[in-house]
């Protein structure tokens, strides 16, 4: 027969046991410190399947445009006119060009000057508007009305009139390939700034808004350290998803401009000034028409899904 103390003992033991088993396993289970906006949009952007897709085309053109080695031993520049214009073979996948020179190799190296100028053309229109347009939202007043107008004006002008007056009046026959380069980033930022000025704007004016940010205003934080420190890290957001998407509309601008012949040309390799050089032939051969503007399409098509995927990713309405 059990004694009655030691049943109560061993009950309150097993009790005990039993407490310190689920307390163990409670602190096992507690979650941890809540994510970021940033960190909670990248644990979402790799479930989707757009992402990855756009994500590995775009790593692809990067790395073809950092080790363009790595794909193929030619010289973009050597041409023999013995072979122009011929097709696609196993010697040369992509064919010859109207000089004959491999279009394949061309392509791969055609990569690099595209996705320069694309990366800082955006990060100058960035730059610029980001911080007017940031201006604009925390001081608003007359200055928010100046910076607006001036934009208007910049709105009102076409893109591709706008880069011929640029382009022509700075440019000229004697400017270098670095020079010529620098002009086509400046001439896409001129003209492209006040739709991020714009956007920045907006999310400034909400963030100035918001309890934070009035409540560092009355703790004494000058207008820099709100700006810098409180409203910019939540603003950003909106700006990030216009840049990638406009990282790829700026390379179709360059090539735009290239076509034009008012961008980078010979002997500068680029999606842009091949597409330009193939114009005349492209009836007797396509090929040389046909791949870079393939590569182009690509290209601006992937940054253009990444920019859809991240808006969706850094938007909670749209999960």
């Amino acid at each position: 027969m059990t004694d009655p103390s030691t049943a109560a003992s061993g009950a309150a033991v097993t009790t005990a046991a039993d407490d310190f088993v689920t307390a163990a396993e409670h602190a096992e289970a507690k979650p941890g410190k809540p994510r970021s906006l940033a960190s909670d949009a990248w644990h979402d952007l790799r479930r989707r399947p757009l992402f990855v897709i756009s994500g590995a085309m775009i790593v692809l053109v990067i790395v073809m445009a950092v080790a363009p080695g790595l794909f193929t031993s030619v010289d973009p520049t050597y041409a023999d006119l013995s072979r122009s214009r011929v097709g696609p073979s196993a010697q040369a996948w992509f064919g010859y060009d109207n000089q004959g020179a491999d279009v394949f190799a061309r392509t791969i190296y055609g990569a690099r000057a595209s996705i320069i100028v694309g990366v800082a053309a955006t990060i100058l229109t960035v730059l610029i508007g980001g911080t007017l347009g940031l201006l604009a939202g925390f001081y608003g007043g007359w200055i928010d009305g100046l910076m607006s107008r001036v934009a208007d004006v910049f709105f009102g002008l076409p893109f591709v009139l706008g880069a011929i007056v640029i382009l022509t009046s700075l440019g000229g026959g004697g400017n270098s390939a670095t020079e010529i380069m620098f002009l086509v980033v400046l001439s896409i930022s001129l003209l492209s700034w006040p739709v991020c000025m714009r956007i920045m704007r907006s999310a400034a004016i909400t963030a100035k808004q918001q309890d934070y940010v009035k409540a560092a205003r009355a703790l004494g934080a000058g207008a820099p350290r709100i700006i810098l420190r409180h409203m910019l890290p939540n603003a950003i957001a909106p700006v990030l998803v216009y840049a990638t998407i406009a990282l790829g509309a700026f390379i179709g601008a360059e090539a735009t401009l290239s076509f034009l012949g008012l961008g980078l040309r010979a002997p500068v390799v680029s999606w842009g000034v091949m597409i330009a050089d193939s114009r005349d032939i492209i009836r007797v051969a396509p090929h040389t028409l046909l791949f870079p503007a393939a590569f182009l399409t690509a290209t601006v098509l992937a940054f253009v899904m990444l920019g859809d995927a991240v808006r969706e990713a850094l938007d909670p309405k749209m999960r």
